[in-house]
Parts: structure tokens; C-alpha cells; sequence
């Protein structure tokens, strides 16, 4: 069966993509269902499967396309994430999305950033959030808001799909959604990986061939962490062994409270580390 190739709607602001979303899910004749793909753009297949997804489990799917500024920090890689909308629009038609919102900085934070802020937590402050001060804060503020825009105007389901290789902010989300009574339902995606085993992320297109290689040291150390053919600290010298990669961490946690655990099947372990100049995190449940 070949994918659907329908060229969806483009909204740029949030009153015309409100009504949109009015219109499709009005024209639906019973049990209207709507979801949510949130990303940041430059989209690649692993995308494709949150958008599928969402497509077999509703009728109306709207794809949200911004480079959120509040996430990045001062030496990160904002400037040059890239912005793909076009490209974007196009692997959308195939994925089967309805609408996408693709709305400008100005649209979303008209008066510059927002002075009210979601807090991410004792859960925000950890792992990446150490690394990485604020990101969560400015990850959690977005996503609220993007849920608060897309909400149906129309009595429907509403479901918001995220990927699992982005763990802590799945976790992050989840209690938001859970501690503030949002109505959505929060659907986890599978990590997708190449062929290699290297998870897909919009950040791999930044690593030349022989940073690829490196970065492959990541899949195969959490599968032999997984395996029991090593411990953590092990673990940890391998991936500091590879020349071209320098680690961040390496951790097994409760998936529930990302508290440190011995590994054992059920804990989660997550790893950060920097590929010449990128960025890369990866998981595994052992």
C-alpha cells in the first residue's frame, strides 16, 4: 500500500491554524480525534513514524514546525539547526499529515521571551538538564503552549506523539501533562535507527564520515551494557576510549524518576556524549 501523498495545509498563524483545525475536525461525521507530531523541523524518518502513528489513531493530524529559542542555551547550536520548511512539507505529504503549524518566533512570543515560564522540576535539573541549564524549563514552556494552541475547539480526543529517544523530556512531558491535568494523552514513539544502529536524529546530518563511525560507540555500548557483557564503568572507558567522542555521561536510572539504579532488566540506560562539534543522546532499556 503506498503512503499517502496529499500536500497538507501550511497555517502560520495561530488564529488561521486554529481554524483549521475547526474545519477539519467539523467535517468529521462521528468520533472526532485529533493528534499532535510537536518537532522542531528538519525532518527525517523517525519523524515519519510519529506521524503515522498519529495517522492510524485519528482523523485529523497537525504537525507543529519551530525551532524553539527558549531550549538553546548561549553556545548551542540555534543559528545553525536547520530549517528545512519546504523539505519538511514535502516528506509530510507522504506521512500522511493534514496540517502543519509553522508559526515565526514573533507569532509565538510577540513580546519577546515569555516572563512565565513552565518549571521542569528536580526532574529538569538532572542529566541533560545539568548539561544543558534551562533547556527543559524552555522545552516543557513550548510544548504547553503548543498543546494549549492545538487543544480541539470541537469536542474530540486529543493525543500528542513524542519519541522515546528523547527520554527525559518524554518523562518531563508526561508529569506536566499529568501534575497540571492537561486533556491530552501522551504517546510514546519507539526509537527508529539506521541501518548502523546510530538513532535518527536532526543533528546526525552535522557529522562527517569519520565522526560517523565514532558515533557509533554509542548504539553499541548501551546494547553491551543491555547484554551483561559490561558494567558501567566499562561502559564508560569504551566510550572514552574512541578518539573522536567525549562522553557526557553514561547512566542507568529508574525510567520512572531517572533515580540511579544497578542495572537490571527494566532500568533505562541513557547516554550523552559530543561527536566532534554534535551533540547525540541515545537510551536503551536494559
Amino acid at each position: 500500500m503506498s503512503e499517502p501523498t496529499t500536500v497538507p495545509r501550511v497555517c502560520r498563524g495561530i488564529d488561521e491554524f486554529r481554524t483549521a483545525l475547526a474545519d477539519r475536525l467539523g467535517a468529521v461525521p462521528q468520533q472526532p480525534s485529533l493528534g499532535l507530531v510537536p518537532t522542531m523541523g528538519a525532518l527525517h524518518e523517525g519523524h515519519g513514524h510519529l506521524v503515522r502513528l498519529a495517522r492510524q489513531e485519528n482523523a485529523v493530524v497537525a504537525v507543529s514546525v519551530f525551532v524553539n529559542p527558549l531550549q538553546f542555551g548561549p553556545d548551542e547550536d540555534l543559528e545553525r539547526y536547520p530549517r528545512t520548511l519546504e523539505a519538511d512539507v514535502e516528506l509530510l505529504s507522504r506521512f500522511g499529515a493534514d496540517l502543519v503549524f509553522a508559526p515565526s518566533e514573533a507569532e509565538m512570543y510577540p513580546d519577546g521571551e515569555p516572563l512565565v515560564r513552565v518549571t521542569s522540576g528536580r526532574l529538569g535539573s538532572v542529566l541533560d538538564g545539568a548539561s544543558r541549564p534551562g533547556h527543559f524549563d524552555g522545552a516543557l514552556t513550548v510544548v504547553n503552549k503548543l498543546l494549549n494552541i492545538t487543544a480541539p475547539p470541537v469536542p474530540a480526543a486529543f493525543r500528542a506523539y513524542f519519541g522515546e529517544k528523547d527520554a527525559q523530556q518524554l518523562l518531563l512531558v508526561r508529569r506536566m501533562v499529568a501534575d497540571f491535568d492537561l486533556p491530552v494523552t501522551v504517546r510514546a514513539v519507539p526509537i527508529v535507527r539506521d541501518d548502523d544502529g546510530l538513532a535518527l536524529s536532526s543533528r546526525n546530518r552535522y557529522l562527517d564520515a569519520a565522526q560517523r563511525r565514532a558515533a557509533l560507540v554509542l548504539p553499541r555500548t548501551l546494547r553491551a551494557l543491555a547484554a551483561g557483557e559490561l558494567d558501567l564503568g566499562a561502559a564508560r572507558r569504551r566510550i572514552d576510549a574512541e578518539d573522536l567522542v567525549r562522553l557526557d555521561y553514561l547512566v542507568v536510572v529508574d525510567p520512572r524518576t531517572l533515580a540511579p539504579v544497578e542495572p537490571a532488566p527494566g532500568a533505562l540506560a541513557l547516554v550523552a556524549a559530543h561527536v566532534g562539534g554534535t551533540r547525540l543522546i541515545d537510551n536503551l532499556v536494559l
